[in-house]
């Protein structure tokens, strides 16, 4: 075990929505992980991005050089460092030299467009950015992308440090009005406590964008108890197939496009791939239709399918195997140990089994013990907050989620959740992906409008057919948009605000004959 420095001590027993603690946990500085793990193994895979691999070893003396090029720029422990890399080495060692300084790590995506990396930049006030064109920002210390490390700085050890918190995500890019939550877990982790059932040493896969939380997080995590990655850098459902048989992956986090993705192969191809080293496929990050799911746990077995819901601010969390939800179908689980949840009305009174309101949870260590907001407020009632997604109980305590409240769409008096309509659009074999909005009517109020990712030779005429043995005939789009490009990033996500307000500016037609529930035009364009 690496030696305990003082400040270990105040870290005992946190992390709890990632693992479940020991009564003797104790924590060793993120930024030490490194060189514990390789004194165990010195040579053992770390990281494996296509033909380069990084051994523990390398890892660590990469990672000390990192650090001691950004204490050169000024990096401080109680710091915060943004990461614009993309999935890489870099952005794994950069990370840790972070940590290893005591500072925070703030990923972001490099892809966004400058008025959204500025507006990140102005909250989180970083002390140096990783990864952009120093251009793009004026008056800050910047890192260009491919800047080597420099190999006279020194690969020994730095003196311990621990980050007061252990990241800053940022969200909320997409409505224009970003936001960062800040973690507040300090830079520390129990190297025998592996997060969310992978184990000591295990091999991972990453299929996900390190921008996002959910990768970022288990991630890291994965590594500081010995894991070793391997990364994909894009998402590909073939490639992915691949690198579980080739390395013997025996535990992934997909979201459910990647999960329709993969199940879109076809068959044949599917099935000549050995995958049987999979312990453990967890899904989070949006809604699962039920018939993918349905699918997934017929192909690798109920005991292998895990579920998790919660948000990057960690108030609290639902959790279901494949088993319990075969007894509860659409069921996200049952709140975690770590938090208490019940559903909300309109006017703040708790909804009794059945009846759909907003979901809250309430943390073990009160509201506020684990994150705090740069740059938004929180959705609260009294102590008990919401990350605005909608859902209900069943008698057995189980949740299930229904939609995001701002994506509901009120048509005709009615209410329409688009998770539901595309799930059902989804489950066309010919569907790639969809995204279902609600446009401006004067007779309706809104009308529901799909975005749909197909292959060739889908006609809207086949969509509705297929659409009326699922759906009441008033959550049927009114209007369909067929496209050729993907809908969804990588890690799922949609950004529905963009997507709505472009169609508002220059809407899509629609025909007369679509109120009377007839075919209407087919739009072949991109998003």
């Amino acid at each position: 075990m690496a030696q305990r420095c003082e400040e270990s001590r105040v870290v005992k027993n946190r992390h709890p929505q990632y693992v479940e603690q020991a009564s003797d946990s104790v924590f060793i500085p993120m930024g030490s992980l490194p060189a514990y793990h390789a004194r165990r193994d010195p040579t053992r895979p770390m990281i494996t991005i296509g033909a380069r691999t990084v051994t523990r070893e390398e890892f660590e003396s990469r990672a000390n050089r990192r650090a001691r090029a950004l204490a050169a720029r000024g990096v401080q422990q109680g710091d915060m460092v943004t990461i614009a890399l993309p999935n890489c080495i870099e952005f794994y060692e950069t990370a840790f030299a972070a940590w290893k300084l005591g500072a925070t790590p703030n990923p972001v995506s490099g892809k966004l467009p400058d008025v959204e990396l500025r507006s990140i930049i102005d909250l989180v006030r970083p002390r140096v950015i990783v990864g952009v064109d120093p251009a793009r920002l004026p008056g800050c210390e910047v890192i260009a992308p491919g800047e080597p490390i420099d190999e006279s700085l020194s690969c020994e050890p730095l003196p311990e440090r621990i980050a007061p918190y252990w990241k800053a995500m940022a969200s909320g890019g997409s409505t224009g009005r970003p936001k960062i939550i800040v973690d507040h877990n300090p830079g520390a982790w129990d190297p025998r406590l592996p997060p969310l059932r992978q184990i000591i040493d295990d091999t991972l896969l990453n299929p996900g964008p390190l921008y996002h939380n959910a990768p970022f997080s288990l991630m890291c995590a994965g590594l500081l108890t010995g894991a070793h990655v391997i990364e994909m850098e894009k998402f590909d459902p073939l490639r992915a197939l691949e690198l579980i048989e080739r390395h013997q992956v025996g535990w992934v986090n997909f979201v459910p496009t990647m999960m329709h993705r993969i199940w879109r192969l076809p068959e044949e191809q599917r099935a000549s791939f050995d995958v049987s080293s999979l312990r453990v496929v967890y899904h989070m990050a949006s809604a699962c239709p039920v018939w993918l799911k349905e699918q997934w746990i017929e192909w690798l077995g109920a005991e292998r399918i895990w579920e998790l819901y919660g948000g990057t601010e960690r108030q609290g969390a639902c959790e279901i195997n494949g088993r319990e939800w075969l007894a509860h179908k659409g069921s996200i689980g049952r709140a975690q140990s770590t938090c208490q949840v019940k559903i909300l009305s309109e006017q703040g009174e708790e909804c009794p089994p059945g009846e759909v309101g907003e979901i809250f949870f309430l943390p073990v260590g009160g509201r506020n013990s684990t994150y705090h907001y740069l740059g938004a407020k929180a959705n609260a009632r009294g102590e008990w907050e919401s990350i605005g997604d909608l859902g209900y109980t069943d008698e057995d305590g189980y949740v299930y989620l229904v939609d995001r409240r701002t994506d509901l769409i009120v048509t005709g008096g009615a209410n329409v959740y688009p998770a539901e309509v595309e799930g059902a659009i989804d489950s066309h074999p010919q569907v790639r992906s969809s995204i279902v909005i609600g446009l401006p009517d004067e007779d309706l109020g809104h009308r529901v409008h799909a975005l749909v990712e197909t292959s060739a030779g889908l006609s809207e005429v086949q969509l509705r057919e297929h659409l009326l043995k699922r759906l009441a005939r008033f959550k049927i789009p009114r209007t369909f948009e067929f496209v050729d490009r993907p809908l969804r990033d990588d890690a799922g996500k949609a950004r529905r605000s963009a997507l709505r307000e472009e169609r508002i500016q220059q809407p899509p037609t629609a025909p007369d004959d679509a109120r009377s529930g007839q075919s209407g035009r087919e739009h072949v364009s991109t998003p």
